[in-house]
């Protein structure tokens, strides 16, 4: 079922996206990387991406934060 008090279940990626007001659909420009992988890894804390998709996803967002390291993410 959804989370806590009715909302969507977040991973840690999705936690980051909410607070900082950038949207899937950016994530999905900026890595290239599919609107169904983007949201697997934004709300399903079972779903293992591959590294190339890792990789992909974080070369997008250190445009954002230049700091933010895989594992803060995904649990490599």
């Amino acid at each position: 079922m959804f989370g806590l008090f009715g909302g969507k279940p977040r991973t840690k990626l999705g936690k980051w996206l909410d607070a900082r007001g950038i949207t899937q659909e950016w994530l999905v420009k900026e890595s290239k990387v599919s609107r169904n992988t983007i949201s697997q890894i934004a709300s399903n804390k079972e779903y293992a991406p591959t590294l190339a998709t890792i990789k992909k996803i974080m070369q997008a967002i250190k445009r954002v934060d230049p700091g933010a390291r895989p594992d803060d993410f995904f649990d490599m």
